[in-house]
């Protein structure tokens, strides 16, 4: 399983948004999955797991450090629960909805060790 991150600045992922999102402003973490439908649920259900290409993540460095300032967090905490956040996006999760939200801040919390999101353990 392949799986790459990038960290970048401000003008970097504001350019990949408005590209990839038609979204024309910055934004924390970005994620491109390159598994969907029968490759992805191989993955999920542990009868593949090859040289499958997961996807990719980008975070943006200079929001997470004032994400982390607002939060009352460290920079590496807060790149954490990005990286987290992006690789649920490439496992499926979806935050649209507030059940998937609730699902996803779940599923951080559990991938990071932590009772709630951005609170260490």
């Amino acid at each position: 399983m392949e799986l790459s991150v990038a960290l970048v600045d401000d003008a970097a992922i504001r350019d990949l948004n408005r590209v990839y999102r038609g979204v024309d402003e910055v934004t924390d973490v970005l994620s491109f999955p390159q598994l969907e439908g029968d490759g992805l649920e191989s993955l999920i259900s542990g009868r593949g797991c090859g040289e499958e290409q997961l996807g990719d993540i980008v975070i943006d460095v200079e929001q997470a450090a004032r994400q982390a300032s607002e939060g009352g967090t460290d920079l590496q905490s807060e790149i954490e629960a990005l990286a987290a956040h992006g690789l649920l996006h490439l496992l499926g999760f979806d935050d649209e909805t507030d059940e998937g939200a609730e699902e996803m801040s779940a599923a951080e919390c559990r991938l990071l060790g932590r009772s709630t999101y951005g609170a260490e353990q």
